[in-house]
């Protein structure tokens, strides 16, 4: 198997174009046709992992965060970063980062948290706008089923919970072909008028260029006449964080007890108890502050995050309990959520989860 083949299918659910613009997902290390025999999967690229690849028999390391964020300028072993690539380029091993791409995602590493919380109707906690937009396409009446088919098929047409969604108009089209045209109805020089259908659709904009593809290889016409409107909707299935219920509300203490447990923290750091019981829960894996007006507007009674700043606390302001539980330990199942993801696709191809705990902060 070559990478590409892993790669394409991880980014056909988490586009590079929905990572946030400060990261640095995809393929770091290697070549994206070279053969691969196994995968290691870890939160961390570092030295350990390195080593624990090269023990392992992988040459293909798949991690949530990359380990290239900023340009290098020089590789000479001078900090960890440089010291791991080095490392995995002398050993032929590949590095592949998928990181806020696969927070966007809607059965991403969000998803993977409400989960383990045992939350119900999970929500994305703040939609991503102008990922949307509309495609409108003038196409004969006989055409129009396949035309929408193809369309489909490259990833049109999703709204919410329902495929295949579409709108047809009838009207009249005209045209004249000019000498060198080769038109699929009507004759040189003279003036057409056939009966069209007015076909749209809806695309995410990550999907767009293979949608647009489909149509043109599909559309009968020699000339396909289109125009693309982007939409200011937001896209419920992707974005930041995610909300959701409890079967049965909970106390602070207890609830908090569960999250220490669940997600093995060392400590919580939190805001005031409040006294109330816990019934909607708001959460962010990795550093999620940003996500509190969020929160609040869902009406949360606990955020949960990591990378909490001390003044940043205060803007709880007694409205929802904030629990920074730890980045790590936020995101530690996302390993579990990409070997999941990969075994259903490629039930034979090698997986291992790491057994090194990457996780640079210790509790005394």
């Amino acid at each position: 198997m070559k990478i590409k083949e892993i790669t394409s299918y991880l980014e056909s659910l988490a586009p590079l174009s929905s990572q946030a613009s400060y990261d640095n997902c995809g393929l770091i290390v290697g070549n994206s046709q070279m053969e691969i025999t196994s995968a290691l999967i870890c939160l961390d690229s570092t030295e350990a992992i390195i080593d624990e690849a090269i023990e392992k028999g992988c040459n293909l390391i798949i991690a949530h965060h990359p380990i290239v964020f900023s340009g290098l300028k020089k590789l000479n072993g001078k900090n960890y970063i440089e010291r791991t690539i080095i490392k995995a380029i002398e050993n032929k091993i590949a590095i592949y980062a998928i990181h806020t791409n696969l927070d966007n995602y809607r059965y991403g590493v969000n998803f993977e948290i409400g989960k383990r919380l045992g939350l119900k109707n999970l929500q994305v906690l703040s939609p991503n706008e102008n990922v949307i937009c509309k495609i409108s396409v003038f196409v004969s009446i006989e055409f129009k089923e396949t035309l929408a088919q193809a369309m489909f098929k490259a990833g049109a047409g999703e709204l919410g919970n329902y495929n295949e969604c579409s709108f047809e108009s009838g009207g009249t089209g005209t045209f004249t072909p000019l000498e060198n045209a080769n038109p699929f109805e009507g004759e040189k020089g003279k003036n057409s008028r056939i009966d069209e259908i007015k076909l749209e659709v809806i695309s995410s904009t990550h999907a767009l260029n293979s949608v647009i593809s489909a149509m043109k290889k599909t559309h009968p016409y020699e000339e396909v006449a289109y125009d693309i409107v982007s939409l200011k909707n937001s896209h419920p299935f992707e974005g930041s964080g995610m909300f959701g219920t409890l079967e049965n509300e909970l106390d602070e203490l207890t609830f908090l007890s569960q999250i220490k447990s669940t997600f093995e923290c060392g400590i919580i750091r939190h805001t005031n108890l409040l006294n109330k019981p816990i019934k909607t829960v708001a959460f962010c894996g990795g550093a999620g502050s940003f996500l509190l007006n969020n929160a609040k507007q869902v009406k949360a009674d606990i955020f949960i995050t990591a990378d909490y700043k001390y003044h940043d606390f205060f803007d709880s302001e007694n409205q929802l309990v904030i629990a920074d539980i730890g980045h790590f330990e936020s995101e530690q199942y996302t390993i579990n959520l990409l070997a999941d993801i990969l075994k259903k696709k490629f039930p034979i191809f090698v997986l291992h989860l790491t057994g090194v705990n990457t996780n640079p902060i210790n509790y005394f």
